[in-house]
């Protein structure tokens, strides 16, 4: 079975989700990123279920969508870990945002 893991930017993101939605609706916040959190476990029983942005050297950027949000992460080819580079909400130009 994979390994998850979060990367420090992708953390930074989820931060900046949280205090975004907080400054309105303090338990919203929460909710959603535990949904997050949640939505990205799928990953480890299912690593290949997001959509296909590239492939780079290390295996294959991807993304899967939990509500307004994209959970991006990257699929290394070994099969043994999977990095969540960033969460990004669906308005924002996801190429932009990842390398």
């Amino acid at each position: 079975m994979a390994e998850l893991k979060w990367t420090n930017e992708a953390l930074d993101w989820l931060e900046e989700i949280y205090r975004y939605i907080a400054h309105d609706i303090p338990e919203a916040a929460a909710q959603v990123v535990d949904g997050i959190f949640e939505k990205a476990q799928v990953l480890l029983q299912h690593p290949d279920i997001g959509t296909r942005l590239r492939q780079v050297e290390e295996g294959d950027v991807r993304f899967i969508l939990y509500g307004h949000y994209r959970i991006a992460y990257l699929r290394h080819t070994n099969d043994e870990l999977i990095h969540v580079i960033g969460v990004l909400h669906g308005a924002l130009d996801i190429e932009k945002y990842l390398p």
